[in-house]
């Protein structure tokens, strides 16, 4: 039903490659990380006259945002419900406005810089399919968009109307935004390079240095020096400053697509166990892309996680008619603690080193509000959703510690059990495109025998901090239980926050 190896439909767009860095250089901002963050907060701020370089650890546009579904929406799924609860009424208020003006921006910078990014409108529907306790929550749900003053509320009879099954209970949120998220990139880059801006690709970054300037170390064997910093990496690459590993938990979420005649219009998402989330493209052959996913997990949890795929696949096949499958693919998400982002400066002692992470599934409008408070924030002009998004906020409520505690509690329970876990496997045992953690020189290591019958073996120890990884069939890849560090079989660092590959073994 799917093709052998994962590909986003959004990378099939061809992008523009540029050299790794080959020089010691410096220069006044240097943002790590070239995705919709980065990229956006590079541009904003070169347009205001900063001297700016970019550096990318892999090919440009082959991170996070290239694996989105690219819905750019105020709508968080069941969200503000919690935060009136958490933050209270002003403050969830400050998080609407702040993602819809995200939205405004989108659409106002797309027209002035003429990207052409396949940008529309559409509305946004949460539904429940019949769990009583679910269709609660979307009423719920709905008198917090009331009480906030959001555009939207209840819409079942609407979903009804629009889907090819019934759902008990659906929630509106208006006008919303669905972009292609790799063209949107080129069209920024382009433009970040027009104004002089300054691209490294395959240039990962692999530690800092803290000081006047600010000093970083890559890959290459090259260093930049640079008076302001910005980690946009999606899970920092400096994860100890500030003990960023420990207040964030790691899910993977997958996405299936096939052309379809007929789709509704709209962008929806179940508040129901497991999820559904649906989307669609407009193609020039008239017909649409349609998108279905879901099935997340906490990253290196799952073990049958081609099972992710297939269940997708069933769903559009029988909801859909849908046979054949184009393209499939998964991403990994960040959760905060209270569930709004970290953006801003990293830790009180280093004023200028800024972070963007944790978007919750949605980074596509959260990374538009990142972008552009950083920017605010580097140039000292003020933002007015600084405070909301602090990554130094300290006022935890009883249920971001609760969670601190159980995310920090699985994490070291991951941690024993990967080195207590007996393996009696051998090399010589592996199936074509099979890995597993096997018995070797009297030591387990991670080994994958590829499809040409060749093995790499790595350690299975993560280089950020020590967790077993695990493997991960659907992808291809180690991915570490406990931070969501994920490695190439050959051991080559995929996403932090580690940044050393894993030793290779022999």
């Amino acid at each position: 039903m799917l093709q052998d190896f994962p590909k986003s439909y959004w990378r099939d767009v061809e992008v523009k490659t540029l050299k790794p860095l080959n020089e010691d250089v410096r220069t006044e901002v240097v943002v790590v990380g070239a995705g919709i963050v980065g990229v956006l907060a590079a541009l904003q701020l070169v347009e205001q006259g900063k001297q700016v370089v970019l550096v990318e650890a892999a090919r440009f546009a082959t991170g996070t945002t290239g694996y989105t579904t690219a819905k750019v929406s105020a709508q968080h799924g069941v969200v503000y419900t919690e935060l009136v609860k958490s933050l209270g009424e002003d403050k969830a208020r400050l998080y609407y406005e702040a993602n819809m003006d995200a939205l405004r921006f989108l659409e106002e910078q797309v027209d002035t810089l003429n990207i052409d990014c396949d940008l529309e409108r559409q509305h946004a529907y949460m539904y429940s399919l019949s769990s009583s306790s679910s269709a609660k929550l979307l009423e719920k749900e709905e008198e917090a968009y009331e009480q906030l003053g959001i555009d939207g509320g209840d819409a079942t009879d609407e979903v009804n109307g629009l889907l090819p099954y019934d759902v008990k209970k659906a929630t509106v949120m208006r006008d919303q935004l669905q972009l292609h998220p790799v063209k949107y990139l080129q069209g920024l880059m382009d433009r970040f390079l027009e104004l002089g801006g300054t691209l490294y690709e395959m240039t990962r970054v692999t530690g800092i240095e803290y000081g006047t300037p600010n000093r970083l170390d890559t890959i290459t064997g090259h260093t930049i020096e640079a008076h302001d910093v910005v980690v946009a990496t999606h899970f920092p690459f400096n994860d100890f400053k500030g003990l960023y590993f420990a207040k964030m938990e790691v899910e993977r979420s997958y996405v299936v697509s096939a052309e379809v005649d007929m789709f509704p219009e709209g962008m929806f998402i179940s508040v129901d166990k497991p999820s559904r989330s649906l989307r669609h493209v407009k193609l020039d052959n008239g017909k649409k892309m349609a998108m279905f996913g879901g099935e997340n997990h906490l990253t290196g949890h799952k073990e049958e996680t081609l099972a992710c795929y297939e269940k997708l696949g069933e769903f559009g096949t029988r909801h859909f008619g849908t046979e054949t499958f184009t393209h499939h693919w998964s991403a990994q998400d960040l959760i905060t603690l209270d569930k709004v982002p970290y953006i801003g400066r990293m830790t009180n002692d280093t004023p200028h080193v800024f972070v963007a992470t944790g978007f919750s599934k949605w980074g596509m409008s959260q990374g538009i509000v990142a972008a552009r408070l950083i920017a605010d924030l580097v140039t000292n002009q003020p933002n007015r959703y600084e405070d909301l998004y602090d990554p130094t906020r300290s006022k935890w409520k009883l249920a971001d510690a609760a969670r601190f505690i159980k995310t920090n509690a699985d994490v070291a329970k991951e941690l024993v059990k990967g080195k207590l876990k007996p393996t009696d496997k051998q090399v010589d045992e592996l199936g074509i495109d099979e890995g597993a953690i096997v018995k070797h020189n009297g030591e387990h290591v991670a080994a994958y025998r590829d499809p040409d019958g060749h093995v790499s073996m790595v350690g299975s120890a993560c280089t950020h901090m020590g967790c077993t990884v695990n493997w991960n069939q659907a992808e291809r890849s180690w991915d570490c239980p406990c931070h969501g560090s994920r490695f190439k079989p050959n051991g080559e660092v995929i996403e932090g926050p580690a940044v050393k590959s894993l030793p290779p073994k022999s």
